[in-house]
């Protein structure tokens, strides 16, 4: 019986399509897990860990499976695992919000990583317990608004701006004039009143004097070493010694498995097509709400 040409080429595209599709999804299984899969205990208890890693700008998804842990009987503590610079004011007031609320349920332990600064440190304080490396970036104890102003660059292209506003101050901090005096004063009573809402949550969080905190609260940063030193930081450790704090706070005996959020498994068309897009699209907002809002964010 003679083969059909078009058939088998059918056949054959079909194969090779189930091919590259299980390919792809399982490289994005792989690289969804590996990067997220500790070492554990088989029969120990079930430690949750929820990732708090980049520029916080949203708070949504960190918010939900601090929640979710929450409802979950079988998680007896959770770790908030820190790995940030900061961010957005109301992001991460959010997150330290969300983590008081689960607090009233479970013990929960902070975990600093490589950075915990600025924003990260002020989610730390929502935290029974905070453990940090020795070398752990910390502090940046400080609120930041940035403005741009294009104003010269416009000029020498020959672009001239033209502004109907309904009050003087509607376009404070707008990039094509320079901020008056009368707009400056306004911007800075209200970063100040951001940084004092901050010194408020360390004073509370840590209790600390108020005095001892405004006195290391100018902005600089610290080893995990020396935050320790000043009160910031409970123990030295990493996220295993936080997972074993977590579980004594919890009245168990220390061993542990670690239970991360789920992730969504992406199909072969999004590893193709859409990741790269919504990756740039997510990067170009961040910056732009980054450079337009206030910030408890370290960025040297």
């Amino acid at each position: 019986m003679r083969k059909h040409p078009v058939l088998w080429g059918i056949v054959l595209l079909v194969v090779l399509g189930a091919f590259f599709y299980a390919f792809f999804y399982k490289a994005g299984q792989g690289s969804g897990n590996l990067a997220m899969r500790p070492k554990t205990f088989a029969f120990g208890e079930r430690i949750g860990v929820v990732p708090v890693e980049g520029v916080i700008s949203d708070s949504f998804d960190i918010r939900q499976n601090l929640e979710d842990f929450g409802k979950d009987d079988s998680i007896v503590a959770v770790v908030v695992r820190i790995d940030s610079p900061g961010g957005g004011v109301a992001a991460s007031q959010e997150i330290y919000d969300a983590i008081l609320q689960l607090r009233k349920k479970k013990k929960v332990v902070a975990s600093m990583g490589s950075v915990a600064a600025s924003g990260g440190l002020l989610i730390a304080c929502a935290a029974d317990k905070i453990v940090a490396n020795p070398g752990t970036i910390t502090g940046s104890i400080s609120a930041i608004m940035q403005f741009a102003n294009i104003e010269e660059l416009l000029g020498k292209i020959g672009v001239k701006s033209s502004v109907v506003k309904s009050g003087p101050y509607k376009d404070i901090g707008s990039p094509v004039r320079e901020m008056t005096p009368e707009e400056r004063q306004i911007i800075q009573e209200l970063v100040d009143d951001i940084y004092n809402q901050f010194i408020d949550v360390i004073v509370e969080g840590r209790n600390l004097p108020r005095e001892q905190v405004m006195a290391i609260a100018d902005g600089r940063v610290f080893s995990g070493r020396k935050a320790k030193e000043l009160g910031l930081v409970d123990q030295m450790g990493d996220l295993s010694a936080a997972a074993r704090t977590a579980s004594e706070l919890a009245g168990r005996d220390g061993t542990y498995e670690l239970i991360f959020p789920k992730k969504i498994r992406p199909g072969v068309f999004d590893y193709l097509f859409e990741s790269a897009a919504s990756a740039f699209i997510r990067a170009l907002d961040n910056s732009v709400r980054m450079q337009g809002g206030a910030n408890y964010r370290y960025d040297p």
